[in-house]
């Protein structure tokens, strides 16, 4: 039996409304009642509900202000002003808070399930057209994957199915079929991928077309240099570990402060920072920064994270060749402390004409879901994991960044360096000892896996990757594997299944936004 839909009801009047709620709650619905606003904000913001019903004049927060707050918990929350005053200011201010509707008193019983009813049939009626609609889509995306895809038709697919995946929200066996259909996809990616990645990094030195995207290394001629020397600042972040359907749910708080064009870039092979974030800041592939940078490279052969540490020399150095003699301000955020820090002071970044800044946290939520099993019993699934991400932005120091950055004359272009991927098949590896410790991708000597699972690299140059040493080669994983060793590997096998994890080839991975904002 289904779950009855709840309701909120904010009155400071409320216990002279028990015979409303009496009627509503023998018409099936469950209602929550409480006195005043600051109650009902924090109702909203520990339980779920279908619609709030706010009183307009309650001592302490009123019913405009505590709108105003339940915005910001829950954006898409249905609310129903309630008014002694039909004054047309009044009214004007409630729309402007982006109410469902607006009662005026005295309100009568049916008054009040006419229009909860309407309301929620509104929603009902929209989940079943999405049900519907991605029915008839079902077909028509199955037989685009049967088709040779170009990249940027790859692009529409993924932008289609992370559609979907935010809308099917109660629709469980729908959910399910987009999942198989999402495993279906990916599969074909890869192998779309594997047959045509070496022919992208053979044209490097040819600009981007129909015939190749965006990678990594050309994300800052391609859309931060073109903005430098037009008086206005340019702050250009990286939010490590991305990806699009979590900008999608950053996107939403963001695009009343912003105006937002947006474009796709695909990782470079391996999907991991220190292949894709390093490309990023010096604007080479990974082969040619290490031939550049041959100490910087080799001092980070003991640890792979440690190959991050110049990415400010790389944009100085990337500025340069390209005779940009900007003025340049790097920061890399890690800790709250530091994110603190910046919000604090983001004005500072307008003293420069590129700000380069990278976010940690999304890579952090990734890797601690993993390590964590309260995190992961919060972010289950696909869709809370997205919850969790835009849960913590709309209360971060990130979102108060941006809202200051709103209010000044200057352009923000935000990427990634690469996305994650929930990795749910293990696949078995084989190497020696001096292997690379990653779950989804590997580099060594004599390395040996299942090749349907995994592309397996002979000739790194290939690849645009370094090769450090005689008879290495590369292991990138597919869809969604991971790597376990033989030796115990059942062990391996339930700790590492359903982590998030990257550096192999999906579209969650690979294919990823660049987007242009100018403050409104």
């Amino acid at each position: 039996m289904a779950a009855p839909f709840r309701i909120l009801w904010a009155d400071d009047e409320i216990d002279l409304l028990r015979p409303h709620i009496l009627f509503l709650e023998s018409k099936g619905y469950e209602v929550v009642s409480v006195s005043n606003g600051e109650d009902a904000v924090q109702q909203v913001r520990d339980n779920s509900f279908e619609v709030v019903l706010l009183d307009e004049q309650m001592p302490g927060m009123g019913g405009l202000e505590a709108v105003s707050e339940i915005r910001d918990i829950a954006p898409n929350l249905p609310v129903v002003m309630v008014t002694k005053s039909e004054e047309e200011s009044i009214m004007d201010q409630a729309l402007g808070e982006q109410i469902e509707d607006y009662l005026t008193k005295p309100v009568n019983p049916s008054q009040v399930l006419l229009t909860c009813k309407r309301i929620l049939d509104r929603s009902r009626i929209r989940s079943e057209r999405v049900s519907q609609d991605y029915l008839r889509s079902f077909s028509e995306i199955s037989r685009r994957l049967m088709e040779p895809l170009s990249h940027s038709e790859w692009v529409d697919v993924y932008q289609t199915l992370v559609r979907y995946g935010n809308e099917l929200e109660r629709d469980d066996g729908l959910r399910q079929v987009l999942d198989d259909q999402y495993h279906e996809a990916n599969r074909a990616f890869s192998n779309f991928v594997e047959g045509i990645y070496p022919s992208w990094i053979r044209s490097r030195t040819s600009a981007p077309d129909e015939h190749r995207p965006v990678l990594s290394h050309e994300i800052i001629p391609t859309f931060v240099e073109p903005l430098l020397g037009a008086g206005r600042p340019v702050i250009f972040f990286v939010i490590d570990c991305m990806r699009y359907d979590q900008w999608l749910e950053f996107e939403g708080l963001l695009s009343p402060l912003f105006g937002m064009k947006t474009a796709f870039h695909y990782s470079i092979l391996p999907t991991a920072t220190p292949y894709s974030r390093n490309a990023i800041f010096s604007g080479l592939l990974p082969q040619d920064l290490a031939d550049r940078y041959s100490k910087i490279w080799a001092d980070g052969e003991d640890d792979e994270h440690s190959r991050n540490r110049n990415e400010e020399e790389f944009l100085r150095d990337q500025l340069r060749v390209r005779n940009q003699n900007s003025r340049i301000r790097y920061q890399k955020l890690i800790s709250t402390q530091d994110g603190r820090e910046f919000a604090g002071n983001v004005n500072d970044l307008l003293q420069s004409d590129l700000s380069a800044v990278v976010v940690n946290f999304v890579d952090i939520l990734a890797h601690s879901r993993s390590d964590s099993a309260v995190l992961k019993e919060l972010a289950p699934d696909e869709r809370a994991y997205r919850a969790l991400t835009r849960t913590w932005f709309e209360h971060s120091w990130l979102f108060r960044a941006f809202v200051q950055l709103a209010e000044a004359d200057c352009t923000v272009v935000v990427t990634t360096d690469h996305g994650a991927i929930r990795s749910l098949h293990a696949t078995k590896v084989v190497g020696d000892r001096e292997t690379s410790t990653a779950l989804r991708y590997k580099y060594g000597r004599n390395l040996r896996c299942d090749e349907r699972h995994a592309i397996l690299v002979k000739d790194p140059h290939d690849y645009g990757l370094p090769r450090d040493y005689m008879n290495m080669n590369y292991l990138i994983a597919k869809e969604d594997y991971y790597f376990v060793y033989p030796t115990n590997y059942n062990k391996y096998v339930n700790k590492y299944k359903d982590t998030m994890q990257h550096g192999g080839i999906s579209l969650e991975e690979m294919i990823l936004p660049v987007v242009t904002m100018q403050p409104k």
